[in-house]
């Protein structure tokens, strides 16, 4: 069975660019919410860095800062993405 992906690429749109962040913010939690925790999750960046691991954390409420999720690799490591940078989420678990 293929891995689900959703794609957050930009597009040509009628909004300002702050209005645009916002959208793709907001999209980005969507999407992560219900992978909290899972493991075998993709993150692909803007620039084109790829993050497999597990969702670990996601800080969206905090002033003055970039909303961000954190990602627990195989090897331990732990990688801080900002919402802005991701351009698509996989989920490749199984689904039933």
């Amino acid at each position: 069975m293929a891995a689900r992906a959703m794609d957050f690429r930009a597009t040509k749109r009628q909004y300002s660019v702050r209005e645009d962040a916002t959208v793709e913010i907001t999209k980005a939690l969507a999407a992560l919410q219900p992978l909290y925790g899972k493991d075998n999750v993709e993150i692909i960046t803007t620039d084109g860095r790829r993050v497999r691991g597990t969702v670990r954390s996601m800080k969206t409420t905090q002033a003055l800062t970039t909303p961000s999720v954190k990602m627990e690799t195989a090897s331990g490591q732990i990688v801080k993405i900002p919402f802005p940078t991701i351009a698509e989420i996989k989920d490749h678990n199984l689904s039933s």
